[in-house]
C-alpha cells in the first residue's frame, strides 16, 4: 500500500485536474450560449434564400442551373466533413467520422471515387491518415465561423460539380438537438433535391421573378449563395454541438475527479489510522516489556 505522502500527492494532483476541468466546463457553457445564438441568427437568412431558390427551381425558365440537374451515373462523389479543431468534446468527432467512413466504403464498393474537403483540424488529420484524396481544407475557424474563410474550400467543390468532375456532393456534420444531445448527420447538397427545396412554394403556387439583365447570372449567384448558406449553417450547428459536448464532457470529468478524490481520501484515512494503531501497539508492547 502507498504511503501517506504519496496518497496526499495524488489527492493534490487530482484536485488540480478538477479545477482545470471545472474552468473548462464554465468556459464551454459560456461559448455554447453564444454559439446557439449565432446558429439561430443564421436561420432566417437560410430560410429566405431557400424560398427564393425553391421558386427559381420551379420557374418556367429556359435556363436550368447545373445544381438542379441530376446526373445519370455517380462516378465520383464529393464529401465535405465538418469537425472541431480541438478535442476534449467526448465522442462528437468520432461519431461523425465513423458515419463518413461507413458511407465512403459503400461508395467505394459501388465503384465511385471520392474527393474530400475537410473543415476542422480533426477532420483533416483523420482523412490524411486514412489516405483519402483531400482537395481542400479549412482549419482554425475558432469559435466564430466566418463565411469568407469557408468560401475557398467550398468553391473547390462547387466548381468540381459544375465542371462535371464530381456527380454528387454530401456534407457530414453534427446537428445540434439540445445541450445533452448532438447527432451526426449526412445530407446531400448537390444535386439539390425536392426535399431540400420543399416549403411554402407548393402552397403559394409556382411563380417566377423578373430578371435584369438576364436570368442566368442571377440564378447562378443565388444557387451558389444558397449552397454556401447550407454549409455555413452546418458549421454553425457543429460549433454549437462542440461546445455542448465539451461542457458535458468536462462536467463528467469533474464528477469523476471528485469520486477519485473521495476514494483516495478514504484510503489515506485508513493508512493513517493503521500507522497510528501500529505506533500505539509498539508503545504498549515496549511499556509491557519494561
Amino acid at each position: 500500500m502507498a504511503g501517506s505522502r504519496e496518497i496526499r500527492n495524488k489527492i493534490k494532483s487530482v484536485q488540480n485536474t478538477q479545477k482545470i476541468t471545472k474552468a473548462m466546463q464554465m468556459v464551454a457553457a459560456s461559448k455554447m450560449r453564444k454559439a446557439q445564438q449565432r446558429m439561430k441568427t443564421a436561420r432566417p437568412y437560410g430560410e429566405k434564400i431557400r424560398n427564393v431558390a425553391a421558386h427559381m427551381s420551379r420557374a418556367n425558365t429556359e435556363y436550368k442551373h447545373p445544381f438542379l440537374i441530376k446526373r445519370d451515373q455517380t462516378k465520383r462523389v464529393g464529401v465535405i466533413v465538418v469537425t472541431s479543431d480541438k478535442g476534449l468534446c467526448g465522442g462528437l468527432n468520432t461519431n461523425v467520422l465513423r458515419m463518413m467512413v461507413t458511407r465512403m466504403k459503400e461508395w467505394e464498393a459501388s465503384g465511385a471515387g471520392i474527393d474530400v474537403s475537410a473543415i476542422g483540424n480533426k477532420a483533416l488529420g483523420f482523412v490524411q491518415r486514412m489516405g483519402a484524396k483531400v482537395v481542400s481544407h479549412v482549419v482554425g475557424l475558432g469559435d466564430t465561423p466566418h463565411l469568407e474563410k469557408l468560401i475557398g474550400a467550398v468553391k473547390v467543390m462547387l466548381d468540381a460539380y459544375s465542371e462535371g468532375r464530381i456527380d454528387a456532393l454530401y456534407i457530414f456534420y453534427n446537428r445540434f438537438i439540445n445541450t445533452m444531445k448532438q447527432e451526426p448527420v449526412t445530407e446531400q447538397l448537390l444535386p439539390l433535391t425536392d426535399e431540400r427545396l420543399k416549403g411554402p412554394v407548393g402552397q403559394a403556387g409556382v411563380w417566377d421573378y423578373l430578371y435584369e439583365p438576364d436570368a442566368k447570372p442571377v440564378i447562378d449567384e443565388t444557387m451558389v449563395r444558397y449552397v454556401e448558406a447550407l454549409i455555413y449553417q452546418a458549421v454553425a450547428e457543429n460549433i454549437a454541438s462542440e461546445q455542448s459536448a465539451r461542457m458535458v464532457a468536462m462536467k463528467a470529468a469533474s464528477d469523476n475527479a471528485g469520486s477519485v478524490i473521495n476514494e483516495l481520501t478514504l484510503i489515506y484515512n485508513k493508512t493513517r489510522q493503521a500507522a497510528i494503531t501500529k505506533e500505539l501497539a509498539e508503545i504498549v508492547g515496549g511499556a509491557a516489556a519494561v
